[in-house]
């Protein structure tokens, strides 16, 4: 019986976890968000609108599903607020239904304004951050200094807190933009208002979750971006600041690695990469058929508008993904994108100086040159099949083909944007 489920997207995100989410609501009683900020985005359709959450789990949209921040997020609170505002106008009050960690760290004003002006003032690698003050933030967590949700409930405390984090801030900040240093007054009024409107969402991640397991509750371990943005275990340094790996779960929530029952992963048929960093089965967005699956796959980040980068599937990075974090099932999304392809490629090796286990240890990927299968493409199309058995041949083999090659079983197929447009193999969520 499975009674948690952790979700991740096993390449560069935007691999389509919302939707999944959207499939397994039905079985499930809490949603956890474990790592990240709000330089995430889904898109969700609530009837006939569509909303974007950054922060909030994509649960939240499902009433009976209580929902949670846990402690390994960092939560801008005006980020927070605004979308608390717009779930209120998609789905009503959700004070009831959601619950932020006392241990949370919080974004500072001071650390989107130096994350912009990192960016601006790199003269070298760029990273391609979102600017939203995600990595300082997380930089003052591992430097011990962060300001924490449970600083907001003791003035005292907070205030000192705030004078040391302006003294190395506002110095920074002088040397690039004199005029737009912080006032410690004005800021520590600002977290103080902020916090009695936070008051009502603040609890204890740990227990309620551990009464959930108790309870044989289902619970959704849900991730941002995708693994290969892991900071430790991602294509360094183009990664994220957090964990959005397996490994990111036990901390970031606060339970045993061992209570994790069933880890479901997401992966496009294709690849796609948003921002900076290595890709080695890039086509892009001037060759004929990197444009067409972009243009088809309507590839365009929800938290950035910016245009994704796109390739063939890279089984090496893929396979890689699925051993880092114990991949009981495969959730293959966007296979209708592939629809009417003569040929469809797969990368299955890589030229380089290294092996591949150096460079998959090191994530080296700059200097590769994929090597490919090349399979036959599919001119009967995927799109809307909800039917495994439906399925033309050579679309099934296609399938089969990265079953073999990444060692774990597609168990799901989406086949297009509606929920219906899926195809279950096995439900993750059997009892």
């Amino acid at each position: 019986m499975v009674n948690s489920i952790s979700l991740l997207g096993l390449q560069w995100g935007d691999e389509g976890k919302g939707k999944v989410v959207d499939l397994l609501s039905k079985d499930i009683h809490a949603a956890v968000r474990y790592q990240g900020g709000h330089n995430a985005g889904h898109t969700l359709i609530v009837g006939e609108k569509k909303v974007v959450f950054h922060l909030l789990p994509s649960s939240i949209c499902h009433k009976h599903i209580k929902c949670y921040l846990g402690r390994g997020v960092v939560i801008s609170l005006d980020a927070l607020f605004s979308e608390i505002d717009d779930a209120f106008e998609f789905i009503g009050d959700i004070r009831e239904r959601l619950v932020i960690s006392y241990a949370s760290c919080l974004i500072q004003p001071y650390h989107i304004k130096i994350d912009q002006l990192r960016e601006r003032s790199r003269s070298g690698t760029k990273i391609g951050t979102t600017g939203r003050g995600i990595g300082p933030a997380y930089e003052d967590r591992v430097g011990r200094r962060s300001i924490r949700v449970a600083d907001l409930y003791d003035p005292k405390v907070l205030k000192v807190k705030l004078e040391e984090a302006l003294d190395i801030y506002n110095f920074l900040i002088k040397r690039h933009a004199e005029d737009q240093q912080e006032d410690l007054n004005e800021l520590l009024d600002k977290n103080l208002e902020q916090a009695e409107r936070l008051r009502p969402f603040v609890g204890n991640v740990i227990s309620d979750i551990k009464q959930f397991q108790e309870d044989k509750k289902t619970v959704l371990f849900e991730g941002a971006q995708g693994v290969l943005l892991d900071y430790s275990l991602g294509t360094y340094p183009f990664v994220t600041s957090s964990n959005s790996s397996l490994g990111g779960i036990a901390s970031g929530v606060g339970i045993s690695p061992t209570q994790i029952d069933y880890s479901l992963g997401i992966s496009k048929a294709y690849t796609t990469r948003v921002g900076e960093g290595p890709f080695p089965t890039e086509l892009g967005h001037n060759s004929e058929i990197g444009h067409l699956i972009a243009k088809k796959g309507e590839e365009v980040g929800a938290t950035t508008g910016r245009l994704r980068r796109c390739g063939w599937l890279d089984a090496v990075l893929l396979s890689h993904s699925v051993y880092l974090n114990g991949i009981n099932g495969i959730c293959l999304t966007k296979i209708d994108v592939l629809d009417g392809l003569e040929t469809i490629k797969i990368c299955v090796d890589y030229s380089s100086s290294l092996s591949n286990e150096e460079i998959l240890e090191s994530m080296a990927l700059s200097d590769v040159q994929p090597i490919y299968i090349e399979l036959e493409g599919w001119q009967e199309p995927t799109a809307g099949i909800s039917r495994f058995e439906d399925l033309n041949d050579t679309a099934v083999f296609f399938i089969k083909k990265i079953e073999e090659l990444c060692g774990a079983p597609v168990v799901m197929i989406s086949t297009g944007p509606r929920r219906e447009d899926t195809i279950i193999r096995e439900y993750p969520l059997k009892k």
